[in-house]
């Protein structure tokens, strides 16, 4: 399968827009420039179509295989695998006291893009194994980080997060798995793990899972659970491997995509002889747990971004070669001849909408992971700032851009008229693989719960308060221009929106009816205007770098037809006016939804509490 991404906006946001440069003068990156960064994504691009893609055809056809316990994915799988691990790749953000290249988030993040574009079913055992080897490393005992940290983060040993059961899918808290400390330390473990991303399989020799068990005194819910290194295989005091963990795989599930990721039914000691290693404290599982669980919220949400800009580079790229119907200036000619459908104004709007909303979660999603570098780099109360940032912006960041994302899936699918309907071209693919994004790490409902319970109020709901006040003075500075006015006042009256609707759920006698019933519309609105507000703020930088292009070329925009015919002579001069257009569209398109929502919401109505379901 063929794989396309935009990487001259992924570095106009990172090299251009975001300080980038100023990030790398800390210590912690001295090792590193903008030059061999630069080296490292068009690496990253290259392994992803040339590797990543290559592979992504198997894995949806052939998938992964389970026969009497031992699972299998094809060997093409096998091959970008160890192309991989020589390179590093899994420890792009590791310390390099473990083998990790150490570079900044905001890196990684464009990096795991390329990937999760290029093969999301490849990718999932990469960000679950750099998931672990960052908890061991930063909960682990001297002598846990010895066994497991490099093994796990080189990719010699992969990992897995293991929360979900039968009977507690997202109430964890109801987790009945079970773990008796033995008298060397090392815990018994017994219980059954469902949904398992990467459970099994034969990429690498070991697979370290991250377990939630209850020890037998433990008080109910999840202050009772506490977290366990379970290794598939045992790992001897010397790191070398030992026997069979008594860690067993009884099915992977049928799913409708990502089937080149084994979702595994994991069975822990049915033969009473599985160990376990305690991380951290007993009854602090769920509380560090969340830490991979964060992490992995956003890598979820950048599953929906890449998805729909791999989507959108695969739409556009039809759009040019598919020859359908006459020129919307020639409807009245039956002898005029068939176009690319890239001429019709229909096709364009979806795909102007498909790149407005992937620049729009890109934007997102990068601003957060520039939050995080913050938030590592500083201290005290500085660093606190940066840190609440990221916690309210990551359920934004998973519900958001996995919602958007799929919707962009659609979009890009119906570019593809009838053949998006069927598997000669990848549209039908991404939008399988999609959707899932909006499911796991916990669905979207359940982030949506979490931004308006718990992330609004946050500290008094300073920092949603700092959020929006950084679009207002979005607004302050694009109102001024005669292009980006318009947008900018609508971008105001959203803001307005969101205010409103703020203090007036608080107020009504069925408040927290009204919040349970409308925390996802809450969500996407504010996801919205975020989005909105970095669109428009990236249009004025482009606007500044497009003016000087062309002062310096001596070219006017007051002749329509000779600034296009310019424009599609000179890529960066396009490439800066597009990002331009993008936003308005964006504003005119997504921003009037906040209103509609905010109407419904305002309304008081209640209908799905009398509805008899």
């Amino acid at each position: 399968m063929d794989y396309k991404v935009d990487l001259r906006d992924v570095k106009f946001q990172l090299f251009e827009w975001l300080p980038t440069a100023k990030l790398l003068e800390a210590e912690k990156f001295a090792d590193w420039d903008l030059e061999n960064i630069e080296m490292v994504l068009d690496e990253a691009v290259k392994i992803a179509q040339q590797q990543m893609a290559a592979c992504n055809e198997d894995g949806d056809r052939i998938g992964a295989q389970w026969n009497d316990g031992v699972v299998t994915l094809p060997e093409s799988f096998h091959t970008a695998y160890q192309t991989v691990t020589e390179g590093g790749w899994i420890g792009l953000l590791a310390n390099p006291e473990y083998g990790g290249m150490g570079l900044p988030e905001i890196i990684g993040t464009a990096v795991n893009e390329f990937f999760n574009g290029s093969n999301v079913a490849f990718s999932l055992t990469l960000m679950l194994t750099r998931g672990v080897g960052h908890m061991i490393e930063g909960f682990g005992t001297e002598e846990q980080k010895r066994l497991f940290v490099e093994k796990v983060l080189a990719g010699q040993w992969a990992g897995t997060m293991c929360l979900t059961e039968a009977q507690a899918g997202s109430d964890v808290g109801a987790s009945k798995t079970k773990a008796v400390k033995n008298d060397d330390g090392s815990y018994q473990i017994t219980g059954e793990k469902i949904f398992i991303t990467g459970g099994d399989h034969d990429l690498t020799e070991n697979i370290i899972h991250l377990v939630l068990a209850r020890t037998p005194d433990a008080p109910v819910g999840t202050r009772g659970l506490s977290l366990f290194i379970i290794p598939k295989i045992k790992v001897n005091a010397d790191g070398s491997l030992g026997e069979s963990n008594d860690v067993y795989c009884n099915n992977i599930e049928e799913k409708m995509g990502i089937h080149g990721s084994p979702t595994c039914t994991l069975v822990f000691g049915q033969n009473d002889n599985c160990r376990g290693f305690l991380l951290g404290e007993e009854g602090h599982g769920m509380k560090l747990m969340f830490h991979m669980m964060n992490a992995a919220r956003i890598d979820v949400g950048l599953q929906g971004c890449a998805a729909a800009g791999a989507a959108h580079q695969q739409a556009l790229a039809y759009a040019h070669e598919r020859l359908q119907s006459r020129s919307w200036k020639e409807m009245q000619n039956p002898e005029a001849p068939q176009v690319p459908i890239v001429e019709h104004p229909d096709v364009r709007r979806m795909l102007l909408s498909s790149k407005a909303y992937t620049e729009a979660m890109r934007a997102i999603l990068l601003q957060t992971s520039y939050y995080l570098d913050m938030h590592h780099l500083l201290e005290g109360e500085e660093s606190e700032k940066y840190k609440s940032y990221v916690e309210l912006l990551t359920p934004i960041c998973k519900a958001w851009c996995s919602e958007w994302g799929v919707q962009v899936t659609h979009w890009c699918l119906q570019v593809h008229g009838g053949y998006g309907y069927t598997s000669d071209y990848p549209a039908e693919q991404y939008m399988r693989d999609a959707e899932i994004a909006c499911i796991y790490e916990g669905t979207n409902g359940i982030q949506a719960l979490d931004f308006v319970a718990r992330k609004l109020p946050m500290n008094g709901g300073k920092p949603i308060r700092e959020i929006l006040g950084a679009a207002e003075k979005t607004f302050q500075r694009a109102k001024s221009d005669s292009e980006l006015m318009e947008p900018a006042w609508m971008l105001a009256a959203a803001l307005k929106q969101i205010e409103t609707i703020s203090k007036e759920l608080t107020k009504r006698p069925d408040a927290i009816q009204m919040v349970l019933l409308n925390a996802p519309p809450l969500l996407d609105m504010v996801g919205t205007v975020v989005g909105a507000h970095l669109l428009l703020d990236q249009a004025m930088l482009a606007k500044t770098k497009l003016a000087a292009i062309l002062e310096e070329k001596g070219i006017g925009t007051q002749d329509k037809k000779a600034y296009k015919e310019f424009l599609t002579g000179h890529a960066e001069a396009a490439f800066y006016h597009n990002k331009v257009q993008t936003a308005i569209h964006f504003c005119y398109r997504a921003l009037p939804t906040v209103a509609a929502k905010g109407a419904a919401i305002r309304s008081g109505e209640r209908s799905p509490f009398f509805a008899i379901m």
